[in-house]
C-alpha cells in the first residue's frame, strides 16, 4: 500500500502534539520580567521537548523518502511511535512543573527511551517490508547514533534518582547529538 496517508496522518498527529505542548505554557502572573522566573523550568522543558518532537518529525520525513510502500506491520509500528510521542506534552509539563524532581525526570527519560525503541521497531518493520538490500537498510546501517541515544536515556533514568540535573544534561546532550544533521539517508538517495 502507498505511504502517503501514513505520512499525512503522522504529520497531523505530530502537529497536534506540538500544539498541546505550547498550550500548556501558562501566561505569567504579573507585569514585569520577574513574573517570568517561575516559568523558566516549564519553558526549558518545552524547548527540549519541542526539539525532540522536531527531531522525530525530521527523521520520520527522511525515512519515508527512502521507502516505496508500507505494510500493515509498518502502520502498527508507526502508531506505536506516535503513542510514545503523544506522551511528550504530559511528561514535559510534569518535569517542568516539578523543577526536575526525581520521578518526573526519570519518567521523561523513560518516554524518550520508549520513543527511541518505537522508532527502532518502525525502522525494522520498514526494512522487513522493503528488503535487506533496500535504500533504507543501506542508509540505516548499524545505527550507532540511535543505540548511543538509547543508552543515554537509560543512564538519565537511573541518574534521575541521584542527581536529576545530570539527567537533564544527558537528555539535552542526546538531543544535540541528533541536531547534527544525519546525512545517511540523503547520502544513499543521492548515490
Amino acid at each position: 500500500m502507498g505511504k502517503g496517508r501514513l505520512e499525512a496522518f503522522s504529520d497531523g498527529v505530530i502537529a497536534i502534539i506540538i500544539t498541546i505542548m505550547v498550550l500548556e505554557l501558562k501566561v505569567p502572573h504579573g507585569i514585569d520580567l520577574a513574573a517570568l522566573q517561575p516559568l523558566i523550568p516549564v519553558f526549558l522543558a518545552y524547548v527540549l521537548s519541542f526539539i525532540y518532537v522536531g527531531i522525530y518529525w525530521n527523521n520520520h520525513h527522511h525515512t519515508f523518502h527512502a521507502v516505496q510502500k508500507v505494510s500493515g506491520g509498518v502502520l502498527w509500528a508507526n502508531l506505536h511511535l506516535l503513542f510514545w510521542l503523544s506522551l511528550f506534552p504530559v511528561i514535559t509539563d510534569w518535569i517542568g512543573e516539578s523543577h526536575l524532581a526525581a520521578w518526573p525526570t526519570a519518567l521523561y527519560g523513560f518516554v524518550l527511551f520508549m520513543a527511541a525503541v518505537a522508532y527502532f521497531i518502525l525502522i525494522q518493520a520498514l526494512i522487513r517490508s522493503e528488503g535487506r538490500d533496500s535504500t533504507l537498510a543501506k542508509a540505516i546501517g548499524r545505527d550507532i547514533k540511535g543505540k548511543v541515544s538509547a543508552v543515554i536515556y537509560l543512564a538519565g533514568v537511573v541518574l534521575a534518582f541521584v542527581a536529576p540535573w545530570i539527567s537533564a544534561v544527558l537528555y539535552t546532550a542526546a538531543a544535540a547529538l541528533w541536531l547534527i544533521p544525519d546525512r545517511r539517508i540523503a547520502r544513499v538517495l543521492e548515490s
